[in-house]
């Protein structure tokens, strides 16, 4: 993961004991770089002991920060003593750089409540985030309302932070490849370009026909052809699929990637069901699952929204994430249901995997032209879920997202697969068939929805269910 940059601000009120500042502030500037935080703040030359309290500072606050707009993916405001409210407010509006913001006020010490040593953070924060309410800018709290720097708590809240300003960078910006045209039987997965590209997010497209045309013109022995084929040998197992096959697979690969790396693509949506078989002789499914697993997300049935969800989600969590169906019932329990993918899981979502054909199409494809899924169970542990679409009758990008944890409970079935417990299971799926959500969901092996919540709800403004939050 790309290390995350704060802005600093350290605020200050001369009523209260500014030698709190200078403790403070180097306390926090400690315990950032122990987290692997890059710190972008105002030095004891500029301003006293680094901190904010006139107008004066805080255009000097802003000034820094505009020069560095690059490199501060979100901001931490910190109140070793109450802080002067306007000059926080002044500071962040002045900087204009529509980032994350959390606001942290010390702890006082009740042993230790003396004109010289009384902070008053805690109510200098409300007073703090009244401003920042009515200056219209948008921030975090701490878990707890005031909390030593050094606690285990605020590093909690630093890693919960960091990962909310990670979902936002990604998504703000982000461009995505759509490879083919939409599968005619599924309107489920439409979308609205314009409303994405209304938060940020840009979307190129590539028709089939070009990927095809490009990865038939490949000789056998051109070098990204032999490059990708080692990297699909390396990937996984591939007993008993035909050399022609993979020798397919990786000329399509190998233009994917090429496409991707020339526009600058963060993840891709491809076309599969039926064009690809048909027409090329496998199935795109482990080239898929190459990259999820490497960190550029890969999503089928062309489903950028729900590509969307696969990025907040990595990029919260750091590790790859996966396209599922919400599938099947799992036998009488309400609260439990199959997840499916036929599939272009990525391997870490598997203890044991390898490549196969896809038997749900081969029947009317032939088998020899379904080569390339990549088949698993996925094993027990906790996990989150996340779907994001575009409500064109709303004109608003909208989601849900919630916590679930995957089962050891006997299933035997094909593809890849696992059987998820989600608790009140039945009122999530009634608000998905209720608001129209897709039969996709976007998973990742991690616990992070309160973090992606924040980030997309919060900061992006999009309308988004916390299930059982």
């Amino acid at each position: 993961m790309k290390k995350v940059t704060l802005g600093v601000i350290v605020g200050n009120r001369g009523f209260f004991p500014s030698h709190l500042c200078e403790t403070g502030r180097a306390e926090v500037l400690r315990i950032l770089e122990a987290e692997g935080i890059g710190v972008v703040a105002l030095s004891p030359r500029s301003t006293p002991y680094g901190s904010i309290e006139s107008h004066a500072d805080a255009s000097a606050c802003a000034d820094l920060f505009r020069k560095n707009r690059e490199t501060i993916d979100g901001l931490l405001v910190t109140l070793p003593n109450f802080g002067d409210e306007r000059a926080v407010a002044n500071a962040i509006r002045g900087a204009g750089l529509d980032v994350p913001v959390l606001v942290h006020a010390f702890a006082d010490d009740a042993k230790r409540m003396s004109v010289r040593y009384r902070r008053d953070s805690f109510c200098g924060k409300l007073s703090v985030c009244n401003n920042l309410r009515q200056y219209r800018i948008p921030f975090s709290l701490t878990a707890l309302h005031t909390v030593d720097p050094a606690s285990d708590a605020f590093r909690e809240d630093l890693r919960w932070f960091a990962a909310v300003c990670r979902v936002v960078r990604t998504l703000r910006g982000a461009r995505l490849g759509c490879i083919g045209a939409r599968p005619a039987a599924f309107n489920t997965v439409r979308f609205s370009e314009k409303l994405l590209e209304g938060t940020g997010i840009s979307v190129e497209t590539l028709d089939l026909s070009e990927v095809i045309g490009r990865a038939r013109k490949l000789g056998d022995r051109a070098p990204e052809v032999r490059r990708k084929l080692e990297a699909i040998r390396r990937y996984t197992a591939v007993k008993g699929v035909p050399g022609a096959g993979l020798l397919r697979m990786a000329k399509l690969g190998a233009v994917i990637d090429g496409w991707m790396r020339d526009n600058d693509l963060a993840g891709s949506a491809i076309q599969c069901w039926t064009s690809m078989e048909e027409f090329y002789g496998v199935v795109p499914c482990t080239l898929m699952s190459m990259m999820s697993n490497a960190l550029v997300p890969s999503a089928c049935e062309t489903d950028i929204a729900g590509l969307v969800g696969m990025m907040a989600l990595q990029a919260a969590s750091g590790r790859p994430s996966a396209l599922l169906d919400w599938n099947n019932n799992y036998g009488e329990d309400p609260d439990k249901a199959v997840v499916f993918h036929c599939s272009n899981l990525p391997k870490a979502f598997f203890a044991d995997h390898r490549m196969d054909y896809q038997a749900i199409i081969a029947g009317s494809v032939g088998r020899e032209n379904t080569y390339g899924t990549i088949v698993g169970r996925i094993p027990p542990g906790r996990f989150t879920y996340c779907r994001i679409s575009t409500d064109d009758a709303r004109g608003a990008v909208v989601g849900y997202l919630g916590e679930g944890e995957f089962t050891d409970d006997k299933l035997d079935t094909f593809g890849g697969y696992g059987v998820a417990h989600i608790p009140r299971l039945q009122d999530l799926l009634a608000y998905a068939c209720e608001n129209g959500f897709e039969h996709h969901v976007a998973a990742n092996r991690s616990e992070v929805a309160q973090a992606v919540h924040e980030a997309l709800s919060k900061y992006l403004g999009w309308p988004v269910y916390h299930h059982d939050a």
